[in-house]
């Protein structure tokens, strides 16, 4: 038997935790290659990063059926099928794909939305552009999205004080700041409000305000912090959340004297990304073109 699609792994997959224990990963991988019938080579199939290809769709799997909560993570490295999943194959269901999980269940298809750009999406533009640059640039975009919404849940899963250093080490990987123990004057309120050296030398300082919230900022939680910073005779502040800012927000900071920053849990995870920040690389792929001098001929 050919190495399974994505897709046609979901049920099985779920089926191999109907017994309620505690899985690993490693387990459940196991037993799918024997119910597939794969071959030791099928098992060593590789795509172009070095991982292995059936390992890959499995790990897929498991991350999507998290985000549906059909299965759960109770520690690292640990699976077990969650009520929803259990109650799911009562039901005898013949299939389980990306629809049915997007049309069963809102947290999955918030999930689906947030990366904007689903695997039905991503195949129509594929199959517009039908150019091998713009696949992989569709690639790139989907795999940044699904990274950057499993950093947010990783945040929020944080404790405030693990936030707090999130924030800290972020700033550091950017530029900002003098010894790194100076950097920040920390509350223990749940969040941040401190201040930063914007440079090494010390001749600014920017004032901070972090909110690991799910709910959006409003304009009266900016109000207060530009009161705090007016009231430092201060002119520059960073206000982070993880979740959104109010178009009141947005506005009423358009119109301040002061020059305000709002960075919310989209451009928080990108800059997190862009700085190697609780991430790290798995795959480098390099493309390469026919260089025309060398084939002059002189």
């Amino acid at each position: 038997m050919a190495i399974p699609k994505f897709e046609d792994i979901f049920l099985p997959f779920l089926r191999t935790l109907s017994n309620q224990k505690v899985h690993t990963l490693k387990d459940v991988r196991e037993k799918l290659a024997r119910r597939f019938r794969l071959t030791p080579e099928e098992r060593e199939e590789q795509v172009s990063s070095g991982s292995k290809r059936f390992d890959n769709r499995v790990a897929w799997t498991k991350a999507h059926l998290i985000k549906a909560s059909l299965v759960d993570s109770p520690e690292r490295g640990k699976l077990q099928i969650t009520k929803r999943g259990l109650d799911l194959l009562a039901e005898k269901p013949k299939k389980l794909n990306v629809r049915i999980l997007k049309e069963r269940y809102f947290e999955y298809a918030e999930f689906r939305r947030k990366i904007r750009t689903s695997e039905e999406e991503m195949q129509t533009e594929v199959e517009e552009t039908n150019t091998p640059e713009e696949v992989l640039e569709t690639g790139y975009k989907q795999l940044r999205k699904a990274l950057q919404q499993d950093l947010l849940d990783k945040i929020k899963d944080c404790s405030p004080y693990f936030f707090e250093k999130l924030v800290v080490n972020l700033l550091v990987a950017m530029g900002y700041g003098g010894a790194h123990e100076e950097k920040l004057g920390l509350s223990r309120d749940g969040g941040i409000d401190g201040m930063i050296k914007e440079d090494k030398l010390g001749l600014d300082v920017i004032y901070i305000q972090a909110k690991r919230w799910s709910n959006p900022v409003g304009r009266p939680e900016l109000q207060a912090f530009a009161g705090s910073i007016l009231g430092r005779s201060a002119q520059k502040g960073v206000f982070i959340t993880t979740s959104r800012f109010t178009k009141d927000a947005v506005d009423y900071v358009k119109h301040l004297n002061q020059k305000i920053i709002l960075v919310d849990g989209d451009q928080l995870t990108d800059y997190m990304i862009d700085f190697n920040v609780g991430v790290h690389e798995t795959a480098r792929y390099v493309v390469k073109k026919i260089d025309t001098d060398y084939f002059l001929d002189e």
